[in-house]
């Protein structure tokens, strides 16, 4: 019994875990997208969802895709980049492959283009659009992060689990009042017999005590009763004797007569 328990343990302390980290991950991806004209990193990564199919097969709609600060001095055509651009008439983050590089007066910009797009992207960046550089990528991570956006996922994946363990951690602490204070009551009832058998062990040696002094009582008075007895025979001994020196003394004097 208590090994599954450990092992309860154990399972439910790796999925907190888990959730504590995926929900780490959500929220700074969130954090990370919420605003065009800033990104979020931690140590220089920024995590971002991939929305289309426009870099096909490179990384497709769903992955979760990792991009690093880079100094744009040292971009090369071929590089995958993460830049603001505007899609649809609105300010976006988007992340396509450096197709050509034109450098004007000390001022560079870029063209760029989706892997699986048949022409390059309408508009030109320049430096101050890059946000970092394509670093690495986890194949349908992105379409977790999108679910756990949803209210539905957010409260299944999110707010059930950890309300389970909340309730399961209740669960344990109760368990654990009860169980100490049975310990408590066991220790009691142990200290308790403990004193009772000390005051039953003082008492039978009292008792013996008793006992000892009652022998040793008697066997004084036997003594006494002994030496009594002797003495009333040596007074009667002694009677009789002068008794016998009398008569004695008289027949004497009877026989001068």
């Amino acid at each position: 019994m208590e090994t599954v328990k450990k092992v309860i343990g154990v399972i439910l302390s790796v999925l907190l875990w888990g959730i504590i980290l995926l929900t780490a991950l959500f929220t700074f991806t969130t954090l990370a997208t919420r605003d065009s004209n800033s990104v979020a990193r931690l140590a220089g990564y920024t995590p971002l969802m991939v929305q289309t199919e426009s870099m096909s097969p490179t990384f497709n709609a769903g992955d979760l895709i990792i991009i690093k600060a880079y100094d744009p001095a040292k971009l090369q055509e071929g590089d995958i980049i993460t830049f603001h651009t505007i899609i649809n008439n609105e300010y976006a983050l988007n992340t396509h492959r450096i197709e050509h590089i034109e450098e004007n007066g000390g001022v560079r910009s870029y063209t760029t283009k989706g892997d699986n797009n048949a022409i390059p992207d309408t508009h030109i960046i320049a430096d101050g659009d890059i946000v970092g550089k394509y670093v690495a990528r986890a194949a349908g991570l992105g379409k977790v992060m999108a679910f756990l956006s949803s209210s539905i996922g957010f409260l299944v994946v999110i707010v059930l689990p950890m309300l389970l363990f909340f309730i399961y951690q209740i669960y344990h602490l109760v368990v654990v009042g009860i169980n100490l204070k049975k310990a408590i009551a066991v220790e009691e009832a142990q200290a308790k017999a403990e004193q009772e058998d000390a005051a039953a062990a003082k008492l039978a040696e009292a008792e013996a005590a008793l006992a000892e002094a009652k022998r040793l009582r008697e066997e004084a008075e036997a003594k006494l009763a002994q030496a009594q007895s002797a003495g009333q025979t040596g007074a009667e001994a002694a009677g009789q004797a002068v008794q016998a020196q009398a008569e004695e003394a008289a027949q004497k004097s009877n026989a001068e007569e």
